[in-house]
């Protein structure tokens, strides 16, 4: 939705600006096109003056107009001196001018005053992980989650910093620790079969499968769990054939064949051009015979 912001009255500009608030919509530049208008009239902001100028600081650090959340840090911080909200926004100043240094130098002071403030110690994980330090970063990482156990997004966060650097073992443990939050996320059964499947073996391919099939029992329509059950399966048919194992390869060459005939089902239910390859038409490559 567009809007004609020069015909808008002090309070429509708070009305909207409250409104993005509200529903979590970033729109920085046209949160700076508003401050534009209200800079004037920054004193009629009334009870919304200080939640609106850290709207319009963030906004500022987005669009690189540095000029404008330092006069809004320098508003906050003769309004509130001396406090850690306002800390963090000048620790953002650096971190956004890219003065990395500075900026986790400010960030230990809030840490040092307060060891709980969890803001500050994912700010610095985020710092260090912009500068290319990943394992300080999972160093970093690890020591604020034996403090915020519960924290979902800091293990999905460790994960993907382990698969960074091919801990699989310990992305398999944080990924693990997710399911424990979240065990009907399809999107977590399947990431955790993928960790599986790719650090290999027998038992990890077994365990892959497992994950697979509960990522399609609570999600059918994964197309990457199905073709991460179909190859997985592949593999065990294979190993299962060279042990001897007619048992297990029976079971398995069973999933093998329903996950290549859902996603041929799938594919038609698409509709998909002939002229492109289709999954289905790749796993019909790939398949042994029995």
């Amino acid at each position: 939705m567009s809007y004609n912001y020069e015909d808008l009255s002090i309070g429509e500009i708070k009305d909207l600006l409250r409104q993005w608030r509200e529903s979590n919509e970033r729109r920085s530049k046209d949160v700076m096109e508003l401050w534009d208008f209200i800079l004037v009239d920054i004193h009629k902001l009334g009870n919304e003056k200080y939640v609106i100028l850290e709207q319009v600081l963030y906004a500022a650090l987005d669009t690189h107009r540095y000029n404008v959340s330092l006069m809004c840090i320098s508003i906050l911080s003769q309004e509130f001196p001396g406090s850690m909200r306002v800390m963090r926004y000048k620790a953002a100043q650096l971190e956004a001018e890219e003065k990395y240094d500075e900026a986790l130098e400010v960030l230990d002071v809030i840490i040092k005053a307060d060891e709980t403030n969890a803001v500050a110690r994912k700010r610095r994980v985020a710092i260090l992980k912009a500068q290319g330090l990943v394992t300080e970063a999972i160093k970093e990482l690890v020591d604020y989650l034996k403090k915020f156990m519960s924290d979902v997004e800091a293990w999905q966060e460790l994960c993907s910093l382990y698969l960074q650097v091919q801990e699989y073992g310990r992305a398999a443990f944080c990924a693990e620790e997710l399911l424990l939050h979240q065990p009907h996320n399809h999107l977590l059964q399947q990431r955790l079969a993928d960790i599986r499947y790719t650090m290999g073996g027998v038992e990890n391919m077994e365990l892959a499968k497992t994950y697979y099939c509960q990522a399609l029992k609570l999600n059918p329509d994964n197309m990457r769990a199905l073709l991460g059950l179909f190859l997985v399966t592949n593999n065990l048919l294979n190993h299962y054939k060279s042990a001897g194992n007619s048992s297990k390869r029976a079971e398995v060459w069973k999933l093998c064949q329903f996950a290549q005939s859902q996603t041929a089902k799938k594919q038609k239910e698409a509709r998909e051009t002939s002229a492109s390859p289709s999954l289905s038409n790749m796993m019909l490559a790939l398949a042994i015979t029995e």
